[in-house]
C-alpha cells in the first residue's frame, strides 16, 4: 500500500471517529427539543440517516462529471467542520427562538411538533447530507486513481470509517463528554474535520493526475469480465439487507439492554460492538474481494450466513443473564469494578451482537463489486450507500414502532433474518454459479432454521424483568411468577408476583412500582407513590387539576382520584404496554 492510499485511509478513519460524534452529541442535543421517547430517538435516527442517504445519492448523481473528487471531498469535509464550529451557537439561538417566541404563539400540539421537527431538520440535515457524500467521494476518488483494485479499496475504506466510527462512540461516551462537555465535544469533532479536509486536500495535489470526468476509463474501469447483474435489483438488495441489519441493532439493543442496562454508556458499547463487526467484515472481504469471479453469488452465501447467525443470538442471548450474574458477583464495586464492568459489557455485546454484523460488514462493498464489474460504473458506489441508508432508515422506523411491539424480541430478530435468509436463496436464483437445486435446498434449510429458534428458544420473562446488570441475582420461579411481559416501543414491561405478596412492575429489568397484597405492611415503594399526591395537595390545596407523569401501579393517580378539591386529573406515560 503506497503513501497516498494510506493517508487517505487514515483520514477516512478520521471522519468516521468524528462523524459518530456527531451523531451521538446531536441526539443529545435534539432530544431538548424532541423529546426523549422513542418517537423522538427514531426521528432523530430517520434524519441523521435521511441526510447520509440524500448525500450519498447526490454524489452519486453528479460526481461523475467532477475531475478531481478527492478535492470536492476535502471541501464537504471543511464545510462539515465549519458547521459543527457553529453548531452551539445555533442550537441556542434557534431552541431560545422556539420555546420562548414560536411555541408560545402557536395553537395546536401539531404544530408544535410540526416545528420541532422542521428546527431539528434546519439543524442537522445540513452537514448529515454532507457527511453522506463522504464515502462515494472518497472511494470514487481512489477507485480513479487504482481502478484495479476497486473493489479492495471500498471494502478497506468501509473497514476504516468503521472502525473511526467505533471508536468515535466510546470516546465521546467514556472521554470527551464528561471532560469537555457536549459544546467542547462538538468543537473537537469539528477540528477533526478540517485537520481532514486540509490532510486530503494537500493530498489531492499530490495525486497522479486530476482524475477522471464522465466518460472517461474509469467509468468502464468495472467492465473486466463479471456477469451482468441488474442495476436496480442490486439497489433494492441493497436496500433490503440494510433494512435486516437495522432490525437487528434496535432488537438487540433492547436485548442487551436487559443484560447490561439502559444507561447511556451501556447502550454506546452495544453501538460500538455494532459497528465493529461491520469494520472487520469490510476489512476480511478487502483481501478477497477483487479475486472473487462472481460477486453475486458470494454475496448469496454471506447473507444466509449472516440471517443464520442472526437467529443464533437469540439462545446465545438466552444464556446471557447467567455470565452477567456471574461477572456481576465477581467484581468490586469501586471504579476499577466499573471499568471491568464495561469492558466485560463490552465483550457480552460483541458476543451477541459480532458474527452475524461481520457479515453484514461484507455486503455494500461486494453489492458495489458487483454492479462494478457489472459495467455500471462509479456512479453504483453512492447509489448503493444510498440505498442501503434507506433501508436502515425503514428498518428503524419499522422495528420500533411495529415490529417491537407486534413481534417481542425473539420475533424482531427472526423477522430480520428472514429477510436475509430469503435475500440469500434469491440471490442464489440469480447466481450463474449456483447449482439448480441450491436455492431450494438454502431455504429448506433457512426455514428449518427459523422454525427452531421460534418454537425451540424461549426467552425466559423472569431472567428479562430481574435487572441482572443491578445486583447479579436472577428472580427464581419457586419465588415468583411472570404475570404480564410485554416488548413495548420503549421499554420491555413485565409484572411480577411474589409469592410473599408483593407485585412488582418491571421496565427494562427495574423495579418501577411495588404494592404489597398479601399483608399489612406496604412496601416502600407504596409509602412514596402516597406521599407523591399527598403533599402536593397539602402544598396546594386549592388546586383543581393534577398531573402524574408515569402510570407506576396507578397508586398515585388513585390517591388523587379521592381528592374532593380536584376536578381533573391526567396521568401520563410514554410505553403504551
Amino acid at each position: 500500500m503506497n503513501l497516498l492510499r494510506l493517508t487517505l485511509f487514515l483520514s477516512f478513519a478520521a471522519s468516521g471517529f468524528a462523524g459518530l460524534i456527531y451523531e451521538s452529541i446531536w441526539s443529545r442535543y435534539l432530544k431538548l427539543i424532541l423529546g426523549h421517547s422513542a418517537y423522538a430517538q427514531s426521528l432523530v435516527i430517520a434524519l441523521f440517516m435521511g441526510g447520509l442517504s440524500l448525500g450519498s445519492w447526490l454524489a452519486s448523481r453528479y460526481s461523475v462529471r467532477w475531475r478531481n473528487l478527492l478535492r470536492w471531498y476535502a471541501a464537504a469535509e471543511a464545510v462539515i467542520g465549519v458547521l459543527g464550529l457553529l453548531f452551539q451557537p445555533l442550537f441556542e439561538g434557534v431552541s431560545g427562538l422556539a420555546f420562548g417566541t414560536l411555541m408560545p404563539a402557536l395553537g395546536s400540539p401539531g404544530a408544535v411538533g410540526a416545528l420541532k421537527l422542521l428546527l431539528s431538520a434546519l439543524l442537522i440535515l445540513p452537514p448529515s447530507v454532507l457527511l453522506g457524500m463522504t464515502f462515494p467521494l472518497m472511494s470514487a476518488g481512489i477507485v480513479r486513481l487504482h481502478p484495479r483494485l476497486a473493489g479492495s479499496s471500498i471494502a478497506t475504506l468501509y473497514f476504516a470509517n468503521s472502525i473511526g466510527a467505533a471508536g468515535g462512540v466510546l470516546a465521546s461516551g467514556f472521554l470527551l463528554v464528561g471532560r469537555f462537555g457536549l459544546p467542547g465535544t462538538i468543537l473537537a469533532a469539528a477540528v477533526l474535520n478540517l485537520l481532514v479536509a486540509a490532510v486530503v486536500y494537500v493530498a489531492a495535489r499530490a495525486a497522479p493526475g486530476p482524475g477522471f470526468a464522465s466518460g472517461s476509463p474509469a467509468e468502464g474501469a468495472g467492465r473486466n469480465g463479471g456477469p451482468a447483474v441488474r442495476y436496480d435489483l442490486m439497489l433494492l438488495v441493497a436496500a433490503l439487507t440494510g433494512l435486516a441489519s437495522f432490525i437487528y441493532e434496535i432488537g438487540w439493543i433492547r436485548m442487551l439492554s436487559l443484560v447490561l442496562g439502559s444507561s447511556t454508556h451501556s447502550f454506546e458499547l452495544m453501538l460500538s460492538a455494532f459497528i465493529a463487526g461491520l469494520a472487520f467484515g469490510g476489512l476480511w472481504i478487502r483481501h478477497r474481494i477483487d479475486s472473487i469471479s462472481d460477486p453475486v453469488h458470494f454475496l448469496a452465501a454471506v447473507q444466509l450466513a449472516m440471517g443464520l447467525l442472526a437467529l443464533g443470538t437469540v439462545p446465545v442471548y438466552a444464556n446471557c443473564f447467567e455470565l452477567m450474574g456471574w461477572i456481576m458477583k465477581s467484581l468490586p464495586r469501586t471504579e476499577q469494578g466499573y471499568t471491568l464492568f464495561n469492558l466485560a459489557g463490552h465483550g457480552v455485546a460483541l458476543l451477541v451482537m459480532f458474527p452475524a454484523t461481520f457479515c453484514a460488514g461484507m455486503t455494500l462493498p461486494l453489492i458495489t463489486q458487483a454492479l462494478l464489474k457489472g459495467g455500471s460504473g462509479e456512479k453504483s458506489i453512492g447509489a448503493v450507500y444510498a440505498a442501503n441508508t434507506l433501508g436502515a432508515i425503514a428498518g428503524v422506523l419499522l422495528a420500533t414502532h411495529l415490529g417491537m411491539p407486534l413481534l417481542g424480541l425473539k420475533g424482531l430478530v427472526s423477522a430480520g433474518a428472514a429477510v436475509d435468509l430469503g435475500l440469500g436463496v434469491a440471490l442464489l436464483h440469480l447466481s450463474a454459479g449456483a447449482a439448480r437445486r441450491l436455492p431450494a435446498a438454502a431455504a429448506v434449510v433457512g426455514l428449518l432454521a427459523l422454525a427452531a429458534v421460534l418454537a425451540g428458544v424461549r426467552l425466559d420473562p423472569l431472567k428479562m424483568a430481574s435487572g441482572v446488570y443491578r445486583y447479579g441475582d436472577l428472580i427464581s420461579e419457586e419465588k415468583a411468577q411472570n404475570t404480564f411481559h410485554k416488548d413495548g416501543r420503549t421499554s420491555s414491561v413485565d409484572l411480577v408476583r411474589y409469592a410473599s405478596g408483593g407485585l412488582v412492575l418491571f421496565t427494562n429489568g427495574k423495579g418501577e412500582a411495588a404494592i404489597n397484597l398479601g399483608g399489612v405492611e406496604p412496601e416502600r415503594d407504596e409509602i412514596t407513590m402516597v406521599l407523591s399526591a399527598v403533599l402536593p395537595l397539602a402544598a396546594h390545596p386549592g388546586a383543581r387539576t393534577a398531573a402524574v407523569i408515569g402510570m407506576g401501579s396507578g397508586q398515585t393517580s388513585h390517591v388523587l382520584l379521592g381528592s374532593e378539591s380536584l376536578e381533573r386529573v391526567d396521568t401520563i406515560e410514554i410505553e403504551a404496554a
